[in-house]
Order: structure tokens, then sequence, then C-alpha cells
């Protein structure tokens, strides 16, 4: 496994790659991994020839009051998990290679952001546009893969890869949960005991959710304030939105009629934790 920090030599040891015909895998992150991101490395290795793994907490897409100063990091140990994983190059570029002194450029997409997250981090999806669009210029992939928890923004980066024409597919992967059922994510380690205990919630609730439209309730409003009630009991969580939305467009429908996407954000203490299920009818 080799790191390289170089955007120029990546990119070139992937056109050399192309040359060759072979097939270049890219899983994208902020680092601080777990086995969401190693199940992500896995599909690429089974996709591909060679798999790069970029590394890079990206400064556009948080806000001033958000997490970026305390976000979890630990090199070493995510480099023993990508080359036990079968990594072959890890990108792991600084924030001055990547936004020069003057730099200028960013993409914005008209409708996906205004919704779910969107509508809480306003610049948060023109920083994952715009970074995601670096990465794939600088590591040039065939394939990259993406987890279905960041729903909206794998439905956003593959928006942007139709929009302008990329010529990569874009690979939805499932949640990867843990054990007690919480959802995979760098920000976990932030919750205390008591926190963790009322995280779990988020996807109790959602399972409930699906129960209740198998039960016939498919009203969302009435699935939403069922939803609610159960996370709002819960110690020290704050609900910043509950969603039930068109899957293709996340705009909200009024009934599930047919399969659509219940989202969710709520803070647990100071740690903001999203989820979501794709709720169908039972045929």
């Amino acid at each position: 496994m080799k790191v390289i920090q170089n955007p120029k030599e990546i990119q070139k040891l992937s056109e050399d790659l192309r040359k060759q015909n072979y097939h270049i895998g890219f899983v994208p992150t902020m680092g601080y991994l777990h086995k969401g991101h190693i199940s992500l490395l896995n599909a690429a290795r089974k996709q591909s020839d060679y798999v790069v793994l970029s590394i890079f907490v990206n400064p556009t897409q948080f806000g001033p009051l958000e997490d970026l100063s305390i976000y979890p990091n630990d090199l070493p140990k995510d480099l023993a998990e990508a080359e036990q994983a079968g990594v072959d190059f890890v990108f792991t570029p600084t924030e001055k290679v990547l936004y020069g002194s003057n730099y200028q450029t960013f993409i914005n997409l008209n409708e996906l952001p205004n919704h779910l997250c969107g509508l809480h981090r306003p610049i948060h999806f023109q920083g994952v546009a715009t970074i995601v669009a670096k990465l794939f210029n600088i590591v040039k992939p065939h394939k990259a893969f993406f987890g279905e928890k960041d729903y909206q923004q794998l439905a956003v980066i593959r928006q942007m890869v139709k929009d302008l024409n990329f010529s990569i597919e874009i690979i939805g992967c499932p949640i990867v949960r843990e054990d007690d059922g919480l959802a995979m994510s760098s920000r976990n380690v932030f919750l205390s005991e008591l926190q963790r205990k009322s995280a779990l919630y988020l996807n109790k609730a959602l399972n409930e959710a699906q129960q209740h439209v198998f039960q016939g309730i498919t009203d969302s409003k009435t699935l939403i304030a069922n939803t609610h009630e159960m996370i709002a009991a819960q110690p020290e969580t704050k609900i910043e939105y509950i969603h039930i939305c068109d899957k293709d467009t996340l705009i909200d429908l009024p009934s599930v009629n047919k399969d659509c996407l219940m989202a969710l954000a709520v803070r647990v203490g100071q740690t903001r934790l999203i989820d979501n299920t794709i709720l169908f009818i039972k045929k």
C-alpha cells in the first residue's frame, strides 16, 4: 500500500493504470475509519483491480458552528485498517494543496440540497459536491463507493455526476450497523454511555414506523408524530428533522403509497446523528 499526498502524483498514477485497462475503485472518506467504511472498501476490492482510499476532512462542508475543529482523526490506525482491507493507494492531501490561497470555484445544485440536512446545513452540500468533484478529477476512478446512511449526500453526488457527465459509476452501499442497531458513524465516539442508549432509538423508531406502515398506517404526519414522540422521550435528544419523502427527489410526501425514504437527524447531547430507512408497502 502506498500513501500519496501530491494530487499530481496520484493523478498520473491513475492515468497510467487506465491506459493499461485496469479498473480503479475509489472510496472518499474523512477518515476515522469504522466498519461502515471497511464495507465500502470491501465492495471496491471486489469490483476493481486497484482500490484508492482518500482521507481528507473537508472544511468547506462545515458551517461556522459545526464540529470541524473536533472531528475525530487517527491516521496511523486508518492506514493500518486500510492496508488490512487491501487498499492499494491512500490519498491524504492537505487543505493547502486542495484549496489554495485564491480558491474560487464551487459546485451548487439547485434542488436536492433544499431538503433534509440541507435545510439545516446551508453550505454543506456545496462543499460536498465541490470536494467530491475535485477528488474525482484527481483520482479518475471508474467506480466510486458511498454509504447509504448519508442518503442525501449519495443523491447529490449521483445528480452531479449525471449533470456534469462524469464517466464514473456511483455505487451505493447499505448502512452498516453496530450489533445494537446504531448506524456506524465516526461521531459515535463522542456519545456517553447514556447518550448511546438514547441514540439507539433512532433506528428503533424507524423500524417501528415500518411496522406501522405494515399495519395500514400510511399518513406521513401520523408516522412522523409517532417517531418524534418515541425519540423525544429519550434523555438528551433534540430532534432536528424527521421527513418522509420521495427517494429520488427528496420532496416531502403526504402519505406512504409507494417505496419512500424516511430520514431523520437528531442531536444526542452535542453529537449530531443521522439515519434513514426505505419505507415500503407490503406486497
